[in-house]
């Protein structure tokens, strides 16, 4: 009666939870929709406006869908339609922009752990689990640790040139209209002090 009743009002996932939980029950296990073609095209005036600090969007794959220039030239997101957590883990350069890659590379794999847990009848989450343990072996080793993190806001050291790196607050948020996207936001710390150096992030 409640999914007839959710239906009927064309609830979204968030609001069919908040309805089970109000009857007292279970609600039913989420499933993954993905984003829709018109929903995808939306999504890039919106983290081109953040310029010139760095955003992008990810699926609950960690499929990126839209990034502005500064996310891909300066954080190495690739283009749409790639996988972050592929990059993050088999671009080499990735160790070399992040002086934090081992801290980060821990919580991205506990994040998409978390990710994958809210959809346990999605194979899709087990089979990139699998793809990146056979390429990458510091996700391997992660990946059987079974740790979560479900922290939605973090500090980020990029490594921009030589000895010049600038620290960014790194949000995370889900849009309203669809729980599984994610849209990563980056706002630069200024005046920040390292190594003896003012840096002071542009």
């Amino acid at each position: 009666m409640l999914d007839a009743i959710s239906h009927a009002l064309r609830l979204d996932d968030t609001e069919r939870v908040h309805l089970y939980r109000l009857a007292g029950t279970n609600p039913p296990q989420l499933t993954s929709r993905g984003a829709a073609p018109r929903e995808a095209s939306r999504l890039q005036p919106v983290v081109d406006g953040w310029l010139p600090a760095p955003a992008f969007v990810v699926d609950q794959y960690w499929n990126v869908l839209a990034a502005n220039s500064n996310a891909q030239s300066l954080l190495g997101v690739p283009s749409p339609g790639q996988n972050y957590l592929t990059a993050f883990f088999t671009d080499p350069s990735a160790r070399v922009r992040f002086p934090d890659w081992e801290d980060m590379a821990a919580r991205l794999v506990g994040q998409f752990r978390v990710q994958g847990a809210r959809f346990p009848g999605d194979a899709h989450f087990d089979l990139l689990a699998q793809e990146l343990c056979c390429v990458d072996e510091a996700f391997a080793g992660l990946w059987a640790r079974h740790e979560t993190c479900s922290t939605a806001r973090a500090r980020v050291r990029v490594r921009v040139t030589g000895q010049k790196r600038v620290r960014y607050e790194h949000l995370t948020l889900s849009l309203l209209e669809n729980s599984d996207l994610r849209l990563m936001l980056y706002m630069p710390l200024l005046h920040v002090q390292e190594a003896g150096l003012d840096l002071v992030a542009s």
